[in-house]
């Protein structure tokens, strides 16, 4: 029942969509201004998105008009007879902001946008904020902010954390309290397989979304898994985009893996398949 589909198995269900994207209107006009990556940029008539280094070499790709303009995600949900949609803004998020002041300023602003947006659309529409990711303290004041924000159930968080991946020590207090609140965090890659590897070059961006994004989500949550974060927050929700990558097929192998040189033994006290148990999945994955 969830993740966009036509309803031929089961006429009367109630679809939702949880992983759709929305660039906010004060967002776009943002990267419009930005003059280095990730930025929006006009080429031969038309605006192409650029956000990761590869996309200077073939101009990024065009936005559809369903990622930034409402009237058009709202038809195109009902064309593809979805019946309810969690939005959550597409990367880079705030990711690229060096300043954390102007990061915090951001992120209350589009999560204050995103939240309205979902008002205005009342029964079709909830959201999912974003943080201000380089600093844990503010992150953590964001939250306590947008907790009483109506349409907002949880953030979008990508596999770098404060900058140092999800097995950070100092997202901790991140994390505890978006446990304690019980707000969900979508956990979604943004960078691909880094590190010049050159498997995924000469393709434009293709493989870096197709096989880049899932496996960049793979190693960032078998390390949250390792540090013990899961065992430690055992009621933290987070939902892995795209059906978790590999993680369903390569569970038992990491587990394995680990028992060589006697790693989990003395760190975790269950097998990784058991914490990957704890986390949400969606079932259907097409991009």
């Amino acid at each position: 029942k969830i993740i966009g589909m036509k309803k031929v198995f089961a006429p009367s269900s109630y679809i939702v969509d949880v992983h759709t994207h929305i660039y906010l209107p004060r967002y776009i006009e943002l990267l419009r201004d930005r003059k280095i990556v990730p930025r929006v940029e006009e080429f031969e008539g038309a605006d192409r998105l650029i956000i990761l280094e590869d996309d200077e070499k073939v101009k990024g790709r065009p936005i559809n008009p369903e990622y930034f303009d409402i009237k058009q995600k709202l038809r195109w949900m009902e064309s593809a007879e979805i019946d309810h949609s969690v939005l959550s803004p597409a990367n880079p998020w705030l990711d690229f902001m060096e300043s954390e002041s102007e990061a915090a300023t951001w992120a209350t602003q589009l999560n204050n946008d995103l939240n309205q947006l979902c008002v205005e659309n009342q029964g079709k529409l909830t959201g999912l904020g974003l943080l201000p990711v380089g600093n844990a303290a503010q992150a953590c004041a964001e939250l306590d902010r947008i907790k009483d924000h109506s349409h907002l159930r949880g953030v979008i968080l990508g596999t770098q954390g404060l900058g140092k991946g999800l097995d950070d020590p100092a997202l901790d207090p991140v994390w505890e309290k978006l446990e304690h609140y019980q707000m969900l965090s979508f956990i979604h890659p943004h960078y691909g397989i880094l590190g010049g590897n050159h498997n995924f070059e000469g393709y434009g961006h293709t493989l870096q979304l197709a096989l880049g994004f899932p496996f960049e989500t793979t190693t960032a949550i078998s390390r949250l898994v390792m540090s013990g974060a899961l065992e430690k927050r055992p009621k933290l929700k987070l939902l892995i985009a795209h059906s978790g990558g590999a993680l369903p097929f390569f569970a038992g192998r990491l587990g394995g893996c680990g028992k060589r040189g006697d790693f989990f033994a003395k760190r975790l006290p269950k097998p990784p398949r058991q914490y990957l148990s704890q986390l949400y999945y969606y079932s259907l994955s097409f991009y």
